[in-house]
């Protein structure tokens, strides 16, 4: 169960239970992938609780949906410490920082979501308390201001960004343990396919785990979502069981094709298609694609690159011809238009 505070501030969990419902792993030896972060924390947890004292404060950075939030919960279980969850944006002032640093208990683990979005006056708070277990409150204000230093208890800091170049540096400076998530590769992705499809109790033909990590662009939120979309069209289509057909069927009906690339993507493609193929700028592409800048650049973008199809320049993004030939569009440069409204 999830106890809100009612600040908003922060959440207290007790149990692995959230938006991906049962599907997150419940322990570092369910979780699937990313095998040298998961070892390094597990090494460092193991060394922290040996010497009975707690983790030094954890980054974790890398593109959404590849299991922050799930290693932060693993590793508060790993520790038998509470965890607590908050984001930067939540964190406006510099008292909802204070207040919720002053009310962890001994061994606490803080995850922090989207760090890079924290208020620079309020990630200064976090400075003494990441390196010497204090805040320090101005009282007052005026000639009789003073500043009294509150002791913290000891406790684990982790941050999750997925901008870790946005980062400060003293604040990145202060975290022990710094990890970057990749994408996944197809195979692991299948097998996470396939303990999700148990988990939610419909049959899966094993080529339609593959089909399925082959269009999730490397994602395990994707792939998950993906899977609950296609249970629902096998429920109605074929008895609740994912066949490789099911899989055609459902991903046809989402837009989704073969590599992955769904609407938007081939939106974003031929955007830059009409353009000449680039150079064109980040801005100028998603107003043509109606659409924000983060958003292209954060979901969309990654994908593209890795495929091959979006080649990232200090003039701007170009079309590749892997591209051109994906969307059927033949080999070359795309036709000038440049005169097509003169006179």
């Amino acid at each position: 169960m999830t106890e809100r505070v009612p600040t908003g501030i922060f959440q207290k969990l007790s149990r692995l239970d959230d938006g991906d419902g049962p599907l997150r792993p419940r322990s570092f030896g369910e979780f699937v992938g990313q095998r040298r972060v998961v070892d390094n924390l597990r090494t460092w947890i193991d060394a922290a609780r040996k010497r009975g004292r707690s983790l030094d404060h954890v980054l974790l950075s890398g593109p959404p949906g590849l299991g922050k939030t799930t290693l932060a919960t693993l590793v508060a279980q790993a520790m038998d410490a509470e965890l607590r969850i908050t984001s930067g944006p939540v964190l406006e002032r510099a008292g909802d920082l204070v207040g919720l640093l002053t009310g962890l208990s001994e061994g606490d683990v803080l995850f922090v979501d989207e760090i890079h979005r924290m208020p620079r006056t309020v990630e200064e708070y976090l400075y003494a308390a990441m390196e010497d277990l204090a805040v320090d409150v101005v009282i007052d204000q005026g000639p009789a201001a003073r500043s009294v230093r509150l002791s913290l208890a000891p406790f684990t800091l982790v941050g999750a960004t997925t901008r870790e170049g946005l980062l400060s540096q003293p604040l990145r400076a202060r975290f022990g343990v710094v990890e970057k998530l990749v994408p996944y590769p197809a195979d692991e992705l299948a097998l996470i396919v396939e303990r999700s499809a148990a988990r939610l109790g419909c049959g899966l033909a094993p080529t339609a785990a593959q089909a399925v990590a082959e269009r999730s662009r490397g994602v395990p939120r994707v792939a998950n979502r993906l899977l609950r979309r296609l249970r629902d069209v096998a429920d109605l289509h074929n008895d609740g069981h994912v066949s490789p057909a099911i899989v055609e069927q459902g991903l046809t009906m989402l837009g989704i094709d073969e590599l992955g690339l769904e609407d938007m993507d081939r939106r974003y493609l031929m955007a830059l298609q009409r353009m000449g193929g680039g150079p064109a700028g980040l801005r100028t592409i998603a107003v043509a694609v109606g659409e924000e800048e983060d958003t292209l650049e954060l979901v969309y973008e990654p994908h593209l690159i890795r495929l091959g199809f979006v080649l990232k320049t200090s003039r701007g993004r170009e079309l590749t011809d892997a591209a051109r030939v994906h969307l059927g569009l033949g080999v070359g440069p795309a036709p000038d238009n440049s005169g097509l409204f003169d006179g």
